[in-house]
């Protein structure tokens, strides 16, 4: 067996504690709040990553090491997304290695020898589960595990701007968290580490090998998404890509359908044919109380707000409650901007933008009683301005930053937003506007609404869930398990 693997070791029942490093303070990119606490679809950094762990079978246990300014701010965060696992909040250290050594001072009581350690960076929100089951499971067999990617850039030593040398890619990786350990072996590393006078090092597993050089440290496969969010740009950078890994939405049986609908009360914009009339028509099945509007059947103008203050006044006298309010409402007018008519702007402005803004004001005091959630609608034209689309294109893009706004200003409120956005779908607007299509190129109106209600029913918010044709259900953008 070669020299650098080491045998598994039979020990009794381990114990896994994450502690999760929020000690940044957002200064050195002159921010004044903690990175950790900004937004990112609808809510902190912070709660995402705790969420992680939350979630992970294996973790017994979650430390926060914070900001010292902001601890009560962590605290509450814990307290109102009813973080279980998190037992402590402890103010961190003036250096990274300073708040390591404050949370191995908390975890004394724990036996050294059956008890694993995940340290990860707070602002890495987009940590796999299977990474962090893969670092569990390195850990029956190893005391130090470290994550990492492989470089996909030349790594070029220099010295007063000068290269030096350019290392051999091959054998380079990039260094990402969690890095996990045996309890012994890292406090073992720092009570060495604190007695060299020179002792500076910027992660963890740099201690271990150091100090206890001889120590294998076993490497985990990372992910790419495993970012960590540092500069301006990342932040922009992490919202998209919670965007995509919000595709995936969660996969519901019949039996949870109907548990999660029965006597819920959904209230559908447009649901008198395509999109929304299928995700009426779906939900009535599992058992919801479903009030269809739209100007053909109940003569309800959604760019009229009091026509929905009225529809949503009559569900809620008539079932007490509202709990999903869902606007599939639109008009699609191909043409010049320059040989568009008054009234035909007017029209695409009020249906496409203002209908969602007046439904969300009126639906705001009826959500907010059930904790519910609005969903709404985009188009795969919000990314790009197209020609003869200006008024489509851009309301649509507007609905996008709308969701994600009030995501944000309404997550104290307990209401979700989210946004569909389906590919070319088979609507009778669709058809209005182009006439048929070939068969098998557009999207079925069934499978966008089987998605919207895995939306509607999961814990999302301030998502854009894409919705493609080549996706299977359960397997990709329609989630579901239909």
């Amino acid at each position: 067996m070669p020299s650098h693997v080491t045998e598994p070791v039979a020990r009794s029942v381990t114990r896994t504690v994450a502690v999760v490093l929020a000690g940044g303070s957002g200064q050195r990119i002159g921010l004044a709040t903690p990175k950790q606490l900004l937004k990112i679809a609808g809510k902190t950094i912070l709660e995402h990553t705790l969420e992680l762990f939350e979630q992970a079978p294996r973790v017994d246990e979650v430390i926060v090491m914070m900001n010292p300014g902001f601890v009560n701010d962590a605290e509450a965060i814990v307290r109102k997304a009813g973080l279980g696992k998190v037992t402590r909040v402890l103010p961190g250290g003036t250096s990274r290695n300073a708040t390591t050594q404050l949370a191995l001072d908390a975890l004394s009581h724990y036996s050294a020898e059956n008890t694993n350690v995940l340290f990860h960076d707070a602002v890495r929100p987009l940590l796999s589960q299977r990474v962090i089951d893969d670092c569990v499971t390195a850990l029956e067999t190893f005391q130090a595990v470290d994550v990492a990617i492989p470089s996909s850039d030349t790594i070029i030593e220099v010295d007063d701007d000068v290269i030096t040398d350019v290392p051999t890619r091959s054998r380079l990786r990039r260094g990402q968290t969690p890095q996990g350990f045996r309890l012994s072996t890292i406090r073992n590393a720092y009570a060495k580490a604190w007695n060299d006078p020179g002792f500076e090092a910027t992660d963890d597993c740099t201690v271990v090998l150091r100090y206890s050089p001889d120590t294998p440290i076993h490497v985990v496969a990372g992910e790419e998404q495993n970012m960590k969010v540092t500069q301006p740009v990342d932040i922009f950078i992490a919202d998209k890509l919670f965007q995509l890994s919000s595709s995936a939405t969660p996969e519901f049986t019949d039996g949870d359908y109907t548990e999660r609908l029965t006597g819920r009360t959904v209230v559908v914009f447009g649901g008198s044919y395509g999109i929304g009339s299928g995700v009426a028509d779906l939900a009535e099945k599992y058992g919801a109380r479903v009030f269809r509007y739209s100007r053909s059947a109940t003569r309800t103008d959604v760019a009229n707000p009091a026509d929905i203050a009225a529809a949503l006044e009559q569900a809620h006298s008539a079932t007490g409650r509202v709990d999903f309010v869902v606007n599939t409402a639109g008009v699609l007018r191909i043409g010049r901007l320059d040989q568009t008519e008054d009234t035909v702007i007017e029209e695409a402005l009020r249906v496409n933008y203002l209908a969602p803004v007046h439904i969300a004001r009126a639906s705001f005091p009826y959500l907010a009683q059930t904790g519910g959630q609005l969903l709404l609608y985009t188009s795969s034209s919000y990314t790009r301005g197209r020609g003869e689309y200006s008024l489509y294109s851009s309301t649509k893009a507007a609905t996008v930053n709308l969701t994600q706004a009030l995501a944000d200003e309404w997550s104290e409120d307990g209401i979700r937003i989210n946004c569909i956005n389906p590919e070319r779908t088979q609507t009778p607007m669709r058809t209005k506007a182009f006439g048929e299509e070939p068969a098998g190129t557009l999207l079925s109106a069934e499978k966008v609404a089987t998605t919207s209600l895995d939306v509607l029913l999961s814990d999302l918010t301030g998502h854009v869930v894409d919705v493609r044709r080549e996706d299977l259900p359960g397997t990709g953008a329609a989630g579901g398990s239909k």
